[in-house]
């Protein structure tokens, strides 16, 4: 299907005036160096309307920004010992926003597949970095888009570079934005570093790293599969954990890859 989607101009969304607590520069990890150039797209569809989505999680992500400064700046190269440091330049240069609308209803866009139309209806959902399938030097490190359907349901279109957040980095940054757009004064959780915590990656490691982004699952360099894990089944894991595990918490993302490994088990035929 064809969806058309009407788009503003980007806007350069800054963190708000409230305070934080340092400026300056952070050295990647080489967990982040390799994947500095790397583009992440997620896409968050919800259902049910909120008032002014584009407005109020505009003015949201501001307010996230005060306290995750690093999203809001740029990476750049330094000459180090080896020659090849990178850094977060904490600039509050800003993350790119876009607000968009369709006349389409979002059940009518909500099963996707990976076939070429389906693709062009994705692609509609997000602002792309220019060179698409990297960050250039000076791109913003966060780009989002909000498409408000005629239902009232919109849909929350990130991309991001990889060397400011992994996957985890990132949902805690969006569920900050979420809270905020809800009306919470601050977010529930604080963002800490702890740099000196992570140990240097093999040269081994960082080759396999590099093998790996080279990849592409459109083209058939990964096997690729959707599955559907019902809300229920995760708020039960997390209950049975929570249980067995005197109270201690469970992610929902550590719930999906307890379903993918006992999938995955099931398949090989493991004896019990």
């Amino acid at each position: 299907m064809s969806l058309a989607v009407r788009k503003s101009s980007p806007v350069v969304v800054r963190p708000s005036p409230e305070p934080v607590t340092m400026r300056g520069t952070i050295k990647l990890s080489s967990f982040d160096k390799g994947l500095n150039n790397a583009p992440n797209t997620s896409l968050l569809l919800f259902e049910h309307p909120i008032h002014n989505a584009a407005g109020t999680i505009q003015a949201a992500l501001s307010r996230a920004l005060a306290h995750y400064y690093p999203i809001a700046g740029r990476i750049v190269a330094r000459g180090g010992d080896d020659g090849d440091d990178a850094y977060i330049e904490c600039n509050d240069e800003g993350v790119v926003f876009v607000a968009a609308s369709t006349s389409h209803a979002l059940k009518e866009v909500i099963c996707f597949d990976w076939s070429p139309d389906a693709r062009k209806l994705l692609d509609e959902l997000v602002v792309y970095y220019p060179a698409m399938t990297i960050c250039g030097p000076g791109d913003p490190l966060l780009m989002v888009q909000v498409t408000e359907f005629s239902c009232g349901g919109f849909v929350l279109g990130v991309i991001w570079n990889h060397g400011v957040a992994d996957g985890a980095g990132m949902s805690q940054f969006l569920q900050a934005v979420g809270e905020l757009a809800g009306g919470l004064p601050s977010p529930s959780v604080a963002p800490v570093r702890w740099d000196g915590s992570l140990p240097s990656l093999s040269p081994s490691v960082l080759e396999e790293q590099e093998h790996m982004l080279s990849l592409d699952p459109l083209n058939g360099d990964l096997a690729t599969l959707d599955i559907t894990i019902p809300l229920e089944s995760i708020d039960q894991i997390r209950s049975d954990f929570s249980g067995r595990f005197h109270d201690q918490p469970c992610t929902t993302f550590e719930a999906i890859l307890a379903v993918l490994w006992r999938c995955r088990t099931r398949a090989i035929r493991l004896d019990p």
